[in-house]
Formats: C-alpha cells, sequence, structure tokens
C-alpha cells in the first residue's frame, strides 16, 4: 500500500502533467497496483485544507458490478460446464459419471446441468459423451467483460450470473481533482508546535504554522473507565431497594438502621417493583413465621418497606445479589468476591463520621467453612497491610451469626445466618463468611 506522501506526491504530479484527474479511479500507483480511494481520500483531505489549498476535489459515486471470487476464479480459468465438456474424451463413449466426478470433484456436479442445458453434452447409459465439437465458453466471456469494464450490455446476463454467485453490484466511490489556487509540486512542511529551538533562534516569527483545526476529534479521555474488579462483583450501583439492601440480609423492618435518620430515601423515583418473585415469598416468610432452623421476626412483613429507593448504606447489598445469582446456578461452584465503592449514611458529620464514605467489603462461599477460617482470613487479611495485634470479640449483626465486632474500630465480620442464605437457594452445607 502507498503511503500518504506517496499518495499526494502521485496526485500533484498527475495534475501537473494533465491539467485534471476526471476519475481517481484510473489512477495507477508506482508499483502498478490500483490505488486505494480510501488511503487517498485521506492524501486529498492534507492536500486541500485551508491553509494549503493545493488541489480542489469533488466525490464520484458509482454503481459497479464485480466479481465474486467465485466469479473471479471463472474469468481466470473457465466455467464449471466448460471444464466438465473438456474432461469428456472425443469418441462416442465419452466418460463415466462417477469418473467425471473423480477428476472434478464439486466442479462436475455443478458444471453438469449446465452443460445439458447448452446442449454440449448427452448421456450415453451411465456414461456422458459429447454432444458438439467445440463450444465457447461464454460464461467466462460474460465475466471477463463484466470485471475489466464494470457492468455488461445485457442486463440478462448480469441477472443470470448474479443468481448463480458470480457477480453482485457495489458502490465505488473515486473522486475528480483539479489544481487549487495554491498548487505547487512542492509541499512544504509546516510547523505544529512552537519550540524551544524556535524561540532561541527567532525562526518562529518566519516559520509556517499548522493551523488549528477546532473540528477535529481530540484524544479520548482516559478517565471514566470501569475497574477491572467490577467484572467480578459489579458494585457501581449507588441507589438500591431496601430489599436487597435491608431484607434480603435478614434486617427487620423496624431495624433503626431504617430509619430515616440512618439511611438517605429516593424522593423520585422513590419506589422499585422488581424482585424476583419466588425469593421475595421467601424472604417475607421467613421475615414473618421464620423458617431454616429459626423462628424469624414475628411481625407483618411488607412490600412497601421493601420497595423504598435508598442510597445504599453498605455494599453487602452487592453481596447479597452476587450470592442470589450463585444460588441460581445449575452446579454451585466456590467463590471469593472483593470490593472497594462508595457507601451513603444519613448522619452527622464529626471527626469519624461521614455522610459518603467507601467501604473495603469482601465474601467467601463454599461447604464446610467455620469460624475459625474467618479469623484466619481476617488475620491474614490485616497482617498484609501491617495490622498484626489482632483481638476478636463477638458482636451483633441481623445477617451474621456468630459475629465478629472491633476491638479498634478496625473492621466487623461474621458468617451469614442460614436465614439469609438458604431463602437464595443456596445449599444448605454452604457457609459464607464475610467482613467489611
Amino acid at each position: 500500500m502507498s503511503t500518504t506522501e506517496e499518495l499526494q506526491t502521485l496526485v500533484l504530479t498527475t495534475l501537473d502533467a494533465r491539467g485534471t484527474i476526471p476519475n481517481t479511479k484510473d489512477l495507477v500507483a508506482s508499483d502498478n497496483k490500483e490505488v486505494d480511494q480510501l488511503a487517498l481520500l485521506g492524501a486529498l483531505k492534507s492536500l486541500s485544507i485551508a491553509d494549503k489549498e493545493m488541489v480542489k476535489y469533488e466525490t464520484i459515486e458509482e454503481e459497479v458490478w464485480m466479481l465474486t471470487d467465485e466469479g473471479n476464479e471463472i474469468a481466470d480459468k473457465g466455467s464449471h460446464e466448460a471444464k466438465v465438456f473438456d474432461a469428456i474424451p472425443i469418441g462416442e463413449e465419452g466418460i463415466a459419471i462417477s469418473a467425471l466426478r473423480e477428476i472434478l470433484g464439486e466442479t462436475a456436479k455443478i458444471g453438469q446441468g449446465k452443460a445439458f442445458k447448452n446442449k454440449w453434452v448427452i448421456k450415453n447409459g451411465d456414461n456422458l459423451v459429447r454432444a458438439v465439437d467445440s463450444i465457447i465458453d461464454q460464461t467466462r466471456i460474460d465475466l471477463e467483460v463484466i470485471r475489466s469494464t464494470g457492468t455488461h450490455s445485457d442486463p440478462k446476463v448480469l441477472s443470470e450470473l448474479r443468481k448463480r454467485k458470480l457477480c453482485d453490484k457495489h458502490k465505488v466511490i473515486s473522486y475528480s481533482v483539479s489544481k487549487g489556487p495554491k498548487f505547487s509540486l512542492t509541499i512544504e512542511k509546516q510547523a505544529r508546535d512552537v519550540t524551544f529551538e524556535m524561540l532561541q533562534s527567532g525562526e518562529w516569527k518566519k516559520a509556517n504554522f499548522k493551523k488549528y483545526n477546532f473540528d477535529a476529534l481530540g484524544i479520548p479521555p482516559s478517565g471514566g473507565h470501569l475497574h477491572p474488579l467490577m467484572k467480578e462483583m459489579p458494585t457501581n450501583k449507588f441507589v438500591e431497594s431496601s430489599f436487597w439492601n435491608f431484607d434480603s440480609l435478614f434486617q427487620p423492618q423496624q431495624h433503626p438502621a431504617r430509619d430515616a435518620h440512618d439511611t438517605f430515601f429516593l424522593k423520585d423515583p422513590a419506589i422499585c417493583t422488581q424482585f424476583p418473585t419466588e425469593y421475595l415469598k421467601r424472604v417475607k416468610e421467613v421475615h414473618s413465621v421464620g423458617g431454616y432452623g429459626s423462628t424469624g421476626y414475628g411481625y407483618d412483613w411488607k412490600i412497601e418497606e421493601a420497595q423504598k429507593l435508598i442510597l445504599r448504606t453498605h455494599t453487602t447489598a452487592v453481596s447479597s445479589f452476587m450470592l442470589y445469582n450463585i444460588a441460581q446456578q445449575k452446579e454451585f461452584k466456590p467463590v471469593k468476591y472483593f470490593s472497594i465503592d462508595r457507601v451513603f449514611r444519613n448522619e452527622t458529620v464529626d471527626a469519624t463520621h461521614l455522610a459518603e464514605f467507601h467501604q473495603v467489603e469482601g465474601v467467601i462461599a463454599d461447604k464446610g467453612l467455620t469460624l475459625g477460617d474467618l479469623i484466619g482470613f481476617m488475620n491474614t487479611f490485616f497482617n498484609k497491610m501491617g495490622v498484626r495485634n489482632l483481638r476478636f470479640k463477638p458482636a451483633y449483626n441481623p445477617y451474621t451469626e456468630p459475629s465478629l465486632g472491633k476491638w479498634v474500630e478496625m473492621g466487623n465480620s461474621g458468617m451469614f445466618r442460614p436465614e439469609m442464605l438458604e431463602p437464595m437457594g443456596l445449599d444448605p452445607e454452604v457457609r459464607v463468611i464475610a467482613w467489611v
């Protein structure tokens, strides 16, 4: 492929010799190949911009007929029917159809019918015999005409060859080019930036600078991409329903954390109505009357409370959603999820509390996990960060049992309760340890 500089030189020298280029499809590159019109457009644009104006060009749109790969092969080597005729020996015996197929393969099957239609061959028992002494391969001739001219004088021929998938109509774009007001055979290289050397030498005063193109596309900003962590555990949904943020975690609807002084509720839209129906029923039941070894909370669970949209108070809402998705899979596979993302609390801002902050969270789900696994993992987790003197003590979370609180406010952790996991559809043997 010719470079932009080579194409620019080709255009300028051709214009200098001929005055105009009526159609660039007639241009031939230095390697005697056709010029790529798309690459040529870049060269023309560069020569015609406002600060150069070396050439002017207009777009030419044409519909031309072009050969398919099979059509090009026939134009080079002959049609299927001609190959069938040529493969039949002269004489009354001809050739067995089975032998013809061994010689020509798929071509024998395709060309046989066309040869019969042209009355070039006849059948004699299981053999094919020549019916004429010689043939004219009109298909090949027609395809050669189309390849050289881009069309054919007979529309019926074009239609027939198109049905045989030997040619098709294509839109071809080329250009007519003429000299511009600043035409020259020499392309002056324009400076793009004022350099330190230019300032020192004073060259900037007489340099020919390239004009700014304020309509040109800029470099796409590198920011704003999703973090790779999102591929495993998408935590970028800040607005959440109370169902996933509270109810799915076996947190009762009368819990103080669900009050307006602890949670930001949305005004518009105010509610969410899309939930997994069967799972919703199981959550309602375990809250109201219990199940899975629990007596529940014994209150009248209301869907209206679960529908309320909030700014999520913890990323554990995402953990519950991920665990539910795992439960819907045919076969359980152990998983580890980890996230760092933003949460919101309607709290008084002071030295240790913010209305918006980032939360680190993780869950591990597998069969047979114990509290010892959680403590061992937490030791490793904090030791990696240089925190070595750890002490664990029990604490209460509505969705973990047993729970571990904090000696110094460092982290919270526990094992998710059966009342939370089993309504999702997880195997009773599956245990989930979590920390935040």
